[in-house]
């Protein structure tokens, strides 16, 4: 595990930029950066864009991202702004120097934690460990600021699973909640990201990462709900679909239309992951934990895990 001055005081530096300009803003930087890092290594294959940028001690979403979520459960704990929840607020409007030196200091914890996950053995190489940091970060930050339980529950008076339920006066993406649309994201978002992913490996074979330049794609285009248009969520479905058809599609005998729908159904994972974490701890808390992220690890840990062991047997 590499750790240095120079990127510790980076990390310190993305969770400050990701309060200032607002979680969601940041997290498009880093989308950005992806596709620029992907067209980086068609040139130059070892083009550190993606690793040392995208998700590095920066942008990487575990940093950037994370900073600016701990922040807002803070300002909102403090009484600076009402909605804890709200991502897309550039919290260097509220003029509060303490809102983001909290988005430093999670943006180090972010990156001791990602390096800590990235070397448990047998787990830090098929897993997400950006995201599941992402996950840990928020939880953390919900426990230091917010008010509601990890779990929170819709007060509805319902038992079971169904005190989760999403309602008016809590929800994540409410176009998005249905299992029929939402299978159907995974489907439809799944399929293209599968069918780019293995186009640009097919095309571009020396370039590491194709597996990600769609989420670069899906990042960018919340760029969108930040400006207030209905666009889905999708990177928690196009991540783990594109990993899937790179995966599987050796395995497959380089079958590329059975890698796509193999990638289909690990985008169809993520969608019902999304819409579970959602339920259980977005929906109705008063921090912001992650539904994509919270997604994202456990499926590409099932795609990463199970492309081990059918390598391995094979």
């Amino acid at each position: 595990m590499e750790i240095d001055l120079f990127s510790i005081l980076a990390a310190l530096a993305g969770g400050f930029f990701g309060a200032a300009i607002g979680s969601l803003h940041a997290f498009v930087f880093t989308g950005v950066l992806v596709i620029v890092g992907f067209v980086a290594q068609v040139a130059v294959p070892d083009a550190p864009i993606i690793s040392s940028l995208a998700f590095g001690p920066a942008f990487g979403p575990h940093i950037a991202f994370a900073g600016g979520v701990a922040a807002t459960a803070y300002a909102a704990r403090r009484g600076y702004m009402e909605n804890g929840k709200d991502i897309v607020l550039p919290l260097a409007a509220l003029a509060k120097p303490d809102v983001l030196a909290v988005g430093a200091v999670f943006g180090l914890f972010g990156y001791f934690v990602q390096k800590l996950i990235a070397i448990i053995p047998g787990f830090g190489t098929i897993t997400d460990s950006v995201a599941l940091t992402v996950v840990i970060s928020a939880i953390l930050a919900r426990v230091l600021f917010g008010r509601t339980k990890v779990f929170a529950r819709n007060n509805s008076g319902k038992s079971g699973f169904d005190s989760f339920e999403p309602n008016d006066a809590g929800s994540w993406i409410r176009a998005q909640e249905s299992f029929g649309i939402n299978t159907a994201l995974g489907v439809g978002a799944g399929l293209f990201a599968s069918f780019i992913s293995i186009t640009l490996l097919q095309a571009f074979p020396e370039a590491a990462n194709a597996s990600t330049f769609v989420f670069g794609i899906s990042a960018l285009s919340l760029i969108l709900l930040s400006a207030g248009q209905p666009v889905p969520v999708t990177h928690h479905i196009t991540l783990p679909a594109s990993i899937a058809a790179a995966t599987f599609y050796p395995l497959v005998g380089e079958n590329a239309a059975l890698a796509i729908i193999i990638g289909a159904a690990a985008g169809v994972l993520g969608a019902w992951f999304g819409e579970l974490f959602a339920r259980l701890w977005q929906s109705h808390g008063d921090t912001h934990i992650d539904p994509p992220a919270a997604a994202i690890w456990p499926a590409t840990t099932i795609v990463l895990g199970l492309g081990a062991v059918l390598g391995a047997a094979g």
